[in-house]
């Protein structure tokens, strides 16, 4: 009797397994075919094929869209910098009626009056990688970029001397990125904040970073420090670095992790990067216009700084860490 009781025990434990199973299972499914035969459209910033960031960030918006059996369609102007194109794209979006429109800001204020007309026509609207200046959509899924600047400047800091200067190349004046980035370095610096002797702006431009770089170089021959706030940025003020022979003199510091920035590191070019994960950024994107009900959400993805030396690009893997997510109804 004994013996039959425990094997009935056993049988009822294994059902109850097996229930809890299938009904995980349905849930995961659901969730996924919620969302099929959605429309989307995402206006990024810029579909630069050279660019290794949005690169990563498409193929994640894509790749999510394919998964969750969405449609998805990508438009963009051909510069970070070139809003009124982007606010155009926008208006055209509207017109399209979608189920959501995913929005990367080119402006953090120029954009706000077209990202409304999203909200008035009671369409979703998702932002990855900008935020605006008003806060409004349904998510947000970005990079802490004070954090990222932060990071930045405290690992700077460890380099200032008694007659260090320090010059910020930045993207594009008055995105919400550049602005964040900038702000997160000042406070990274702390009371070294005041060695900075110049913040120009590339545009997102390699070849005006490099000119920048080099125009820096020739008014103030002192700066032996410089951030660069993005790919484009970073890259080109490198490049300028190293080809005034200037490596290891003036130490460059950098954002993301494009093939180059990664060879760039590996030589000395750059003293350390900061990465972020524009791959999972694009791919919560589309996650994210399936959970609209009742929440707003801002997804704040982890950033790293990878130092100097590293001897291969096993690293640039490891940056693919889980983001950090809050809740909020602002």
């Amino acid at each position: 009797m004994k013996g039959h009781g425990k094997k009935l025990f056993i049988w009822f434990i294994a059902g109850i397994l097996l229930l809890l199973f299938l009904i995980i299972a349905v849930l995961i499914g659901k969730g996924k075919n919620d969302q099929k035969g959605y429309r989307l459209i995402y206006i990024p910033k810029t579909t630069d094929a050279n660019n290794d960031f949005w690169t990563l960030l498409m193929e994640g918006v894509e790749m999510a869209a394919e998964e969750y059996q969405v449609e998805i369609q990508i438009v963009a102007p051909d510069t970070e910098e070139d809003y009124e194109r982007q606010n155009e794209l926008i208006e055209w979006a509207i017109s399209c009626e979608p189920d959501a429109i995913l929005l990367s800001p080119c402006s953090y204020t120029e954009t706000t009056p077209y990202a409304e007309k999203v909200v008035e026509a009671g369409i979703p609207l998702i932002f990855i990688d900008s935020c605006l200046d008003k806060e409004m959509g349904d998510a947000i899924i970005a990079t802490n970029n004070v954090k990222l600047g932060e990071k930045q400047g405290e690992f700077i800091k460890q380099f200032v001397k008694e007659e260090s200067r320090i010059a910020i190349v930045g993207h594009v004046k008055n995105s919400s990125t550049a602005l964040e980035r900038e702000e997160g370095v000042r406070k990274g610096l702390g009371e070294y904040e005041e060695r900075i002797v110049d913040v120009v702006f590339c545009d997102s431009d390699y070849d005006k970073a490099y000119e920048l770089m080099e125009e820096l170089i020739r008014e103030h021959p002192d700066i032996d420090l410089v951030a660069g706030l993005n790919e484009y940025s970073a890259v080109g003020a490198a490049r300028a670095i190293r080809d005034l022979g200037l490596t290891g003199k003036v130490k460059v510091f950098g954002t993301d992790s494009s093939l180059e920035e990664i060879q760039m590191l590996e030589e000395g070019i750059f003293e350390g990067i900061v990465i972020q994960n524009p791959f999972k950024m694009g791919y919560m994107g589309v996650e994210a216009t399936g959970a609209w009900d009742n929440w707003n959400l801002i997804f704040q993805l982890t950033c790293k700084f990878i130092k100097g030396g590293i001897s291969n690009g096993k690293e640039q893997i490891d940056w693919r860490l889980p983001g950090n997510w809050y809740q909020t109804n602002y």
